[in-house]
């Protein structure tokens, strides 16, 4: 199935697509791409507010895209990788059954399959700024993320059927 379809299939089942995911095996290629898709979209994501806050601030729009750049397509995948490998290890002590690829398709899955709203609250950071639009925009993502995450988690780990 297309990612896509995935994504939107994710909102009304994420436990169901996750095990779909697992069902087609342990593939670290396609757990880089999610990982590496989602980060690109959260850069993304920032260029409304970067540009808000480089014409606020006076700023070079160019240095700030810069470091974002680095931020989200080379350091934020490494520390999430290192995230899944400590929810790996917390799920191991209290019985959980699955693998190390199984915890890190859920976080980046969870992520990527999150990135509509992180996509929005880009826009709501750049055209609308702080407030709270942003806070509600930013909630919702968080949850969404969570439940997401959580429930992936849980199906990676056998601890309840998808």
């Amino acid at each position: 199935m297309p990612v896509t379809r995935d994504i939107v299939a994710t909102y009304r089942g994420p436990g169901k697509v996750m095990r779909r995911l697992l069902d087609l095996g342990p593939r670290e290629d396609r757990a880089l791409a999610f990982v590496m898709g989602a980060c690109i979209l959260i850069f993304v994501s920032q260029w409304p507010v970067l540009s808000r806050q480089a014409h606020l601030l006076e700023q070079d729009l160019n240095q700030l895209l810069g470091a974002s750049l680095m931020a989200w397509v080379f350091v934020a995948p490494l520390i999430l990788y290192l995230l899944a490998l400590a929810t790996h290890r917390l799920a191991r002590a209290v019985g959980g059954q699955g693998t190390g690829y199984g915890a890190r398709l859920a976080l980046f899955w969870s992520l990527l399959a999150s990135s509509p709203l992180i996509l929005l609250n880009g826009l709501v950071g750049g055209f609308i700024g702080p407030g709270p639009a942003l806070q509600l925009v930013g909630a919702v993502w968080f949850g969404v993320f969570m439940w997401f995450w959580i429930r992936c988690l849980m199906v990676a780990e056998r601890r309840v059927p998808a």
